[in-house]
């Protein structure tokens, strides 16, 4: 070799080969599986990469409902990958949409229990484990896959149970006996459960009322360590707030709370139930979602204010009850959270009443309130107002979204003042909002 060649040689050397290991990392954390495998065959060094821990630590697999050929190797992937690198595994989600038939909810309970067996045989480091929307209660979900499922979740559960800090079933849809079942795998040959973080949100079926369910409260009472809660309503009682307050008081952060109008939410709850638990769980934050549960008489016994309430969303979707008003909750019910409310979310159509006034009042009382959505029936003039209070520091909003209803096809005279008002705003909006306003045809 010439010292031409000598002195050119170092120049067309790649700077792949000389890349640091960590930033080597970062780059392949971006990749997909098909392209890490490719880039697995380009040297030996790289080949070891692909098996640095930190390539594999989340995961999220997702099985489609439909047959389709493009899908068909889903199934044999999800056990290759947790074969191969399972291991690693810290943070798993599982999604499995729609299922279409008998035939794919089959398969489903097959690869999920070679993945879970898999999982409990070479993995010890996994902390957060979702498997949501399963909706057990289908059809599509025959007596017997539901219970090899179950087998083979339980049996996955009362294996990594102490590893796991955070388990979402979101949407399994199961009787309570079952559920329950499934919730006791966690403290199986301890008494209690180490998982800080609980998602149950539907996870029992609609119409179920858990809340008398002594079996439920039982299950609840082995969970010491919580730190976020979130369920449904009809799993709220008395004993459930006992529990929380006996066990997870040095703990308890926040609670999700879900009420869905088919779910029974009749029950009575006392409020020295919630001004004991929230007495010693100080820094205790409830969050409530309503789906259609609307009418004043039944969110009053619901939002009782002893509750310590950090926001509260009101959904109605696009349903319209002329004998329905909206202004008792607004004057009368939502101003007594007033210290405490920091997010407020509407989706109502309010057709046959005009509500700017109490919503702007509302806003105004709610010192602390820094979050705003809306899907209504105003004014355009209401944007404006809102605009004017924040700039002239009379409420602390850092985000407002609002979609304006409108009984016409055309929005342009509504879509011409929205943009006057965005330019006599534009600095404070550019500069301290999160800011999204739209006219929406409601026809």
């Amino acid at each position: 070799m010439d010292e031409e060649d000598q002195l050119i040689q170092p120049q067309d050397q790649s700077c792949w080969a000389t890349l640091p290991d960590v930033c080597l990392r970062r780059v392949f954390w971006w990749l997909g599986d098909r392209d890490r495998s490719r880039a697995a065959l380009v040297c030996r060094k790289w080949n070891q990469m692909m098996y640095s821990a930190d390539l594999w630590r989340y995961r999220t697999i997702t099985f489609s409902g439909r047959p389709s050929r493009v899908h068909a190797s889903e199934f044999e992937s999800a056990l290759w990958y947790v074969k191969k690198f399972g291991r690693y595994l810290e943070h798993l989600e599982i999604k499995f949409l729609n299922p279409y038939n008998a035939v794919l909810t089959k398969k489903f309970q097959v690869t999920m229990r070679g993945l879970l067996s898999c999982l409990g045989k070479s993995n010890n480091r996994l902390k957060s484990l979702s498997i949501q929307h399963l909706e057990l209660d289908r059809l599509v979900w025959r007596n017997s896959i539901r219970s090899s499922f179950m087998k083979s979740l339980s049996f996955f559960l009362k294996k990594m149970g102490k590893h796991l800090n955070y388990l979402s079933l979101k949407g399994a849809r199961l009787t309570t006996e079952q559920g329950c079942h499934i919730l006791n795998a966690l403290s199986y040959l301890r008494n209690e459960s180490t998982v800080t973080e609980l998602n149950i949100e539907d996870y029992f079926s609609h119409h179920l009322a858990v809340y008398s369910s002594p079996q439920f409260n039982k299950t609840m009472a082995t969970f010491r360590n919580l730190v976020s809660l979130t369920l449904n309503y009809n799993c709220i009682s008395d004993e459930l707030l006992e529990n929380l307050c006996d066990n997870n008081t040095g703990t308890l952060r926040t609670m999700n709370i879900k009420c869905h109008i088919h779910d029974p939410h009749g029950q009575v709850i006392w409020g020295m139930s919630w001004a004991k638990l929230a007495r010693h769980a100080t820094s205790l934050k409830v969050n409530f979602f309503f789906e259609r549960v609307m009418k004043y008489e039944r969110l009053a016994r619901i939002l009782l204010q002893e509750i310590p309430i950090r926001s509260i969303s009101l959904r109605s979707c696009y349903f319209s009850d002329p004998d329905w008003s909206m202004r008792p909750t607004l004057t009368d019910l939502l101003p007594t959270f007033r210290h405490t409310l920091q997010k407020l979310t509407f989706e109502f159509n309010n057709n046959h009443e005009s509500l700017d006034e109490e919503l702007h009042l509302l806003i105004l009382s709610c010192r602390k309130l820094f979050y705003f959505k809306i899907w209504a029936f105003l004014d355009v003039k209401f944007v404006e107002r809102i605009l004017k209070s924040r700039e002239e520091g009379q409420c602390a909003l850092r985000t407002l979204k609002v979609r304006i209803y409108t009984n016409r096809y055309e929005t342009n005279e509504e879509d011409r003042t929205l943009r006057e008002i965005y330019r006599k705003y534009r600095k404070l909006i550019d500069s301290e909002l999160n800011y999204f306003v739209i006219a929406y045809p409601m026809m």
